[in-house]
């Protein structure tokens, strides 16, 4: 049975903040499919939004423009990611240099996944950034951007422990770092436990816990094996039976991620970064049970879009 939704935050507690992360669009279709999705979430009035962004001119390309029209035509706040992958040193300060004549102030620096994929070896450009910290202070050397990076409550795949992730964490913060936003899990104890390591270990930053709400159960146990996130027998067990039914597995996603995110604001969270897969509903959603709520004409406008 899945257990109701608690919401037992005191009727004068602080609003919970959000930041909603999209990924730039390959087709027509997929572009439609973005912007309705922003449009619905804007009037939540999110912190910032981020886009990612991936190896080759292409994609950085998709990334620049999604990110520009972003910063043209609404009132958001975008973050560009930015990875060390496949480019020079002198190629990535273009794009950074870029980003500051075009009014974008916020950057999320990753070392960025292997050009062969997730999983096989990662070699840095020859007269590239090796890692995220290095490439943290060359956005710092380039100007006055807020930097965020990524966090690990489960270790980052290749590093030996979650102790040396951590390590790597504490030399992006001293490069420049201002925000940390973690990978996605799912056990909230998971969270806290690495929170309480980054403390004892002298990090004061935000560490923002990142929330992935499962609409596609296998799609999210695939990221999970892929990224190291573990994925508990309760939550197979939530979607057993469901592959065909995708209705009811609607319904269960929104359970479990409402779950998931009331229960980390009854503990204190008041920041939540979600990875959307640029899609709306459900994550709109989850923002209202959290208090957070378009005024009626925001509302009305965001629908007829």
């Amino acid at each position: 049975m899945i257990a109701p939704v608690r919401a037992t935050r005191a009727p004068d507690a602080a609003p919970v903040r959000v930041s909603f992360e999209f990924f730039p669009p390959k087709t027509e279709e997929m572009e439609k499919t973005l912007w309705a999705s922003i449009h619905r979430l804007a009037p939540l009035h999110p912190e910032f939004v981020s886009v990612t962004y991936g190896a080759g001119g292409s994609t950085r390309e998709r990334t620049h423009a999604t990110v520009a029209r972003i910063a043209q035509e609404t009132d958001l706040h975008p973050a560009a990611h930015l990875t060390c992958v496949g480019a020079s040193r002198a190629e990535v300060d273009e794009v950074v240099k870029a980003y500051g004549a075009a009014g974008i102030r916020h950057i999320v620096a990753l070392r960025g996944d292997p050009m062969a994929g997730p999983g096989t070896p990662y070699v840095p450009h020859p007269e590239g950034y090796a890692h995220a910290c290095d490439l943290v202070a060359g956005i710092r050397a380039l100007g006055d951007f807020e930097i965020s990076v990524s966090a690990y409550p489960e270790k980052h795949p290749e590093s030996a422990s979650l102790d040396e992730d951590i390590g790597y964490l504490k030399e992006k913060v001293a490069a420049g770092a201002s925000r940390a936003m973690t990978q996605f899990f799912f056990e909230n104890d998971v969270y806290f436990r690495y929170l309480d390591k980054v403390r004892a270990k002298g990090i004061d930053i935000p560490i923002v816990p990142g929330i992935l709400p499962v609409t596609n159960f296998k799609q999210a146990a695939s990221f999970a094996t892929r990224t190291g996130a573990s994925v508990p027998a309760w939550l197979l067990k939530r979607f057993e039976g469901l592959d065909n039914d995708p209705e009811t597995r609607k319904l269960i996603a929104a359970a479990v991620a409402a779950e998931q995110v009331m229960d980390l604001v009854d503990r204190g969270v008041t920041e939540i970064h979600f990875y959307t897969l640029n899609r709306a509903d459900l994550v709109y959603a989850i923002c209202h049970l959290l208090g957070l709520r378009p005024t009626a004409g925001e509302a009305a406008q965001a629908v007829a879009v």
